[in-house]
């Protein structure tokens, strides 16, 4: 089964899952949701995932369904701000005003 990334607001974070029958969570990215804005705090993929790509996915992922709500996001996660600087077709998720805070 290919890996999705599913949204868990009771938790307040995205999970990825992975394995045979989709159920095996293989990393998550913790965020603090305020009305229009929602911060990303920590992300982490389970090592024994590693090399997959499974982080790219769920980076992606949380960020395509914020811009879908139209969200703005505060990447406070390194992981998340890196994958922003190196995908800068995202950046314009982080308002203009805070980019600079974040290395944007």
């Amino acid at each position: 089964m290919e890996p999705q990334v599913l949204d868990r607001p009771d938790t307040s974070r995205y999970e990825i899952l992975t394995g045979d029958d989709g159920t095996e969570t293989a990393g998550f990215a913790e965020y603090f949701l305020s009305e229009d804005e929602i911060a990303f705090i920590h992300t982490e993929t389970d090592p024994r995932f590693a090399g997959r790509g499974l982080g790219s996915l769920l980076a992606r992922g949380a960020l395509d369904d914020a811009r879908a709500r139209g969200l703005r996001v505060l990447p406070y996660c390194p992981f998340i701000r890196g994958w922003i600087r190196k995908h800068p077709e995202y950046t314009d998720l982080v308002p203009e005003t805070r980019r600079a805070r974040f290395g944007l």
